[in-house]
């Protein structure tokens, strides 16, 4: 896919359901049975780290194929020093329009934005296998972690500038904007306005399993 294909722009309000049910059809079934990246992208444009400057979606033939967002986030060092960085998520593509460079285009065009407000670290909890050919590396190479010094497998690391982390310890304080995700009743509620799908198991449930709870211990 070239830059002909494609146009990339900002989100605008009547953008909205259509970028939710777009998340729905990207992550259905994939990580749990259902999902609820669309009620998280709902509730995220409403919180204070939410970045819509950096909310962008790439259309294809007048058809919205793919979206990313972007929040806020802080690294704390050991001596409670705050680094501001960005965490990027959700980047969801409609499925027959994956594996085409879709989401590629979208990071390569938001990490610059990125750039240019004046964050050089962006952090991404997900599938390896997705992003590391974007310069996603794993939190530990970083030394970025959780409280309690848990490096995750799925803690990914994209530095924008070289100089960017210097090898000290720094916590990964994510926000709270997935919180009401928690809340599966509120999930339930909202999927109902959109078209009813089946709520079924595949293997990437388990592979999601195993990525999120694997810890990197050396």
């Amino acid at each position: 896919m070239n830059k002909n294909d494609y146009i990339i722009r900002l989100e605008t309000e009547n953008d909205y359901r259509e970028v939710e049910n777009l998340a729905r059809e990207a992550f259905w079934n994939l990580s749990f049975p259902g999902c609820d990246e669309h009620y998280f992208i709902h509730v995220m444009r409403k919180h204070e780290a939410f970045i819509p400057e950096l909310a962008h979606v790439l259309e294809i033939n007048g058809r919205i194929a793919a979206a990313i967002m972007y929040s806020k986030a802080e690294l704390v060092d050991e001596s409670g020093n705050i680094k501001p960085v960005v965490q990027m998520g959700p980047l969801c593509v409609l499925p027959e329009f994956q594996r085409m460079g879709c989401g590629k285009a979208l990071l390569e065009h938001t990490f610059e934005l990125v750039r240019n407000m004046g964050y050089d670290t962006v952090i991404n909890f997900g599938n390896p296998d997705n992003y590391v050919a974007r310069g996603y590396k794993s939190c530990k190479k970083y030394n970025v972690c959780f409280e309690g010094d848990v490096f995750p497998a799925a803690l990914l690391v994209k530095t924008l500038s070289d100089d960017a982390l210097d090898g000290r310890k720094w916590f990964y304080h994510p926000n709270n904007a997935d919180a009401p995700c928690s809340d599966t009743d509120a999930v339930a509620e909202f999927d109902k306005l959109f078209p009813p799908k089946v709520k079924a198991w595949q293997p990437s449930q388990e592979e999601f399993y195993i990525h999120s709870h694997s810890v990197i211990n050396w």
